[in-house]
C-alpha cells in the first residue's frame, strides 16, 4: 500500500502498476504525518471502505514510510471480495 499524508481529501484511489512490476492500493489522507495520525487515518479510511473494525489492522512495516505493509484479521473470503471493490 502507498500512503499519501496532507492530501486534500480522504480516499482510496485504487491499485496502481508500480515500475518494478508491483501493484499497490493508493490511499490518500488529509492528516499530518506526525506522531501516527495519518497511519491511523489510513486504517481509518481502510476498516470504513472494507467494513472490518479498525482494530483488526495491524501495521506491519513503514510507519514513517510512504509504502506500508498492513495485516487484516478477517475473514479472507469475505475480505476478498470486499477488496475487489476498491482496486
Amino acid at each position: 500500500m502507498c500512503a499519501t499524508p496532507n492530501a486534500s481529501v480522504d480516499r482510496i484511489d485504487g491499485a496502481e502498476l508500480r515500475d518494478d512490476g508491483s501493484c499497490v492500493l493508493r490511499v490518500r489522507v488529509k492528516a499530518v504525518p506526525d506522531k501516527g495520525k495519518a497511519n491511523k487515518a489510513v486504517i481509518a479510511i481502510l476498516a470504513k471502505s472494507l467494513g472490518v473494525p479498525k482494530s483488526a489492522f495491524t501495521l506491519i512495516r513503514g510507519e514513517t514510510a510512504r509504502q506500508k505493509t498492513i495485516t487484516v484479521a478477517a475473514n479472507p473470503a469475505q475480505l476478498t471480495l470486499k477488496a475487489r471493490s476498491l482496486a
